[in-house]
């Protein structure tokens, strides 16, 4: 029996010669064992697009809709709580906590601000309009409503939202502020990473320096685009990367960024949304209730 809030992952089956559905989720995801996809499926945790049970003799076809439920056993609990600020038929706006990833993803399931919002609110429905990094704290908005989550999704889209996070960073007494950054992000290595490249900007960020304490000061940065790590790597190529960033300007060592150092949090975060609503045509305004720690 799954239960009420459990989320299933999709997958689009890729061309190919496989026999079986099975032998396809085998080779797609080598990291997980022939015998955990037979347990998983002999539990009813793979389906086809139509909620069936697939077994192990169903077979494969290209482009098949496959949903399967993701699961990490023995998943370690992230001792940070969220907090609810706003819910309403349409929107609920949570502080998420640094370390707690937003939704499913690698060695985090249940341990993830949209399963713990489910469970708290008893909407299996809540999907996150935008996403933060889990290392970033601060506000998280979600959809709570099918029939109006095209209407908030297209103000992000469409930037039609004005995002203000705080970070924390070395002092850059040789640099005007306010100041526009523009940078042209491009993947970098590992995958997960982002780099400066050569070509035309496709990132641009406004920062001002909101109080100065020695060598550290407090930064607002306003993004107008929405890379990956966009506000990490801006910081970072002007000299001045986040503090306690494991990732900018340079990648800690593996057996470093492995464990979450709990006393060190990424000195980032996420403190204001505001938007006009599409619905009611009203101003919305949400703060974070939450602080960095100099």
């Amino acid at each position: 029996m799954l239960p009420p809030d459990a989320r299933p992952s999709t997958l689009h089956l890729p061309p190919g010669d496989w026999p079986t559905v099975l032998d396809c989720l085998c080779q797609r995801f080598p990291a997980i064992d022939r015998q955990t996809w037979l347990e998983r499926m002999a539990r009813g945790r793979v389906l086809d697009a139509e909620g069936r049970p697939i077994d192990a003799s169903r077979p494969y076809r290209a482009g098949l809709k496959v949903h399967y439920f993701r699961e990490v056993p023995d998943e370690t609990p992230v001792p940070f709580e969220e907090r609810i600020l706003h819910v309403d038929e349409h929107l609920v706006v949570a502080d998420k906590p640094h370390f707690l990833a937003v939704m499913p993803a690698g060695e985090y399931v249940e341990q993830t601000l949209l399963a713990r919002l489910c469970r708290r609110l008893g909407n299996p429905d809540l999907v996150p309009i935008h996403r933060i990094d889990r290392l970033t704290a601060g506000l998280v908005l979600f959809s709570a409503n099918r029939e109006s989550r095209g209407a908030y999704q297209a103000l992000f889209r469409e930037r039609a939202v004005s995002k203000r996070y705080e970070a924390i960073c070395p002092a850059l007494p040789g640099l005007p502020f306010p100041r526009v950054q523009r940078l042209c992000m491009v993947p970098g290595e590992p995958f997960f990473l982002m780099r400066e490249g050569d070509g035309e900007p496709n990132s641009e960020t406004r920062i001002e320096v909101l109080e100065r304490r020695g060598e550290l000061w407090r930064y607002a940065l306003e993004p107008v685009t929405g890379r990956k790590h966009q506000l990490r790597l801006t910081m970072a190529s002007l000299g001045a990367g986040i503090c306690n960033d494991p990732f900018y300007p340079q990648l800690a060592e593996r057996s470093a960024r492995e464990r979450d150092d709990y006393a060190r949090p990424l000195k980032l975060l996420a403190r204001r949304l505001q938007f006009r609503d599409p619905l009611s045509g009203a101003e919305r305004l949400f703060e974070s209730g939450l602080t960095l720690d100099w």
